[in-house]
């Protein structure tokens, strides 16, 4: 999600250690992940650069899926992020996040779909064979990571159930708990926090759901259990903790959109060319990598995805659909 002013990266010292916001429970649920995948034949697993449950995979073939960036530092990439429902600093997820209670979880599926319902993690697990890709994430405020992705194409579960001719966009709900989520007694967005996404932007086997990072289950603080990854939009598009998913006829709003549509528009590509009212997007750092002095790298039409996803918006106005 976006923020009221940009931050620089923190020092390594102001990084909080991963065993004082990692708890047992999370420890407890990943091994609940892991046993769900291990009947799933082929995988390969990952090094593991963390002390949360493995969560196997097998490097995609996918074109455009594996950068040659090299990854953000675990410990950056779990430490330095969004997610409004913990806090509105970067580094209040790490902190907070621990509440987060995720086994069990469902994912209700709703709307303009032949076949609605609620799925289970071990359901959702076992739908499609684990992939790791490694994509580039860009931030609206302008700076970027470079992350190993676990999980699969969202189209694998778009097909499966089936929309209708009348499903035209698809909505994602996250989690709005006040007991687990400290943050959601901020006024700073109306809560649950919600994206969408065109229903061809959805099927576009680049877009993720990703169940884990880095060779594991996912940390609470980055979207636990379930959360989607879509590589070309600004990293608020990609929802975390997600908990329906509906299938509409007509455009949703988003949250952003709702709080500040003059700031955030509904395809939020990136783009270099249309700046954001109070940030330039022309440049961007990359978290991990680049000093606080050192120079800042040239941002990416479609964040470098141009070749895979550019037709879904040929003949479009990118200033005027931002």
């Amino acid at each position: 999600m976006p923020k009221d002013r940009a931050y620089d990266p923190p020092v390594s010292s102001e990084i909080t250690p991963r065993q004082v916001v990692l708890d047992r429970r999370q420890l407890m649920q990943g091994a609940a992940a892991l046993a769900a995948m291990t009947a799933l034949p082929g995988l390969a697993q990952s090094a593991r650069p963390g002390k949360l449950a493995p969560l196997p995979a097998v490097k995609t073939t996918l074109a455009g899926a594996l950068t040659m960036d090299k990854p953000t530092p675990y410990a950056d990439a779990t430490s330095y992020n969004n997610f409004y429902e913990f806090g509105t600093d970067k580094a209040d997820p790490a902190r907070a996040a621990g509440t987060l209670k995720t086994s069990p979880w469902t994912v209700v599926v709703e709307g303009e779909v032949r076949k609605p319902g609620t799925w289970d993690m071990e359901s959702l697990l076992k739908l499609s064979a684990m992939e790791e890709r490694v994509y580039r994430l860009r931030c609206v405020e302008g700076w970027s990571m470079v992350i190993p992705w676990v999980g699969y194409s969202l189209a694998e579960l778009v097909k499966r159930v089936e929309p209708t001719g009348n499903a035209k966009f698809v909505q994602f709900v996250t989690l709005a708990d006040r007991a687990q989520m400290p943050g959601l007694r901020s006024a700073v967005l109306d809560w649950p926090y919600v994206e969408g996404l065109r229903l061809d932007e959805a099927l576009h086997p680049l877009t993720m759901l990703a169940f884990g990072m880095y060779g594991e289950v996912l940390p609470n603080q980055n979207g636990a259990p379930l959360r989607l990854v879509v590589p070309w939009k600004y990293g608020f598009k990609s929802g975390k903790s997600i908990v329906r998913i509906r299938f509409l006829e007509r455009q949703p709003k988003t949250s952003w959109e709702t709080s500040a549509s003059s700031e955030y528009g509904f395809y939020s590509n990136v783009n270099p060319q249309v700046d954001h009212p109070r940030w330039s997007q022309a440049t961007e750092r990359r978290i991990g990598e680049d000093g606080l002095f050192a120079k800042k790298r040239p941002t990416l039409l479609f964040n470098g995805y141009e070749p895979q996803v550019g037709q879904l918006y040929a003949g479009m106005d990118l200033k005027r659909f931002f």
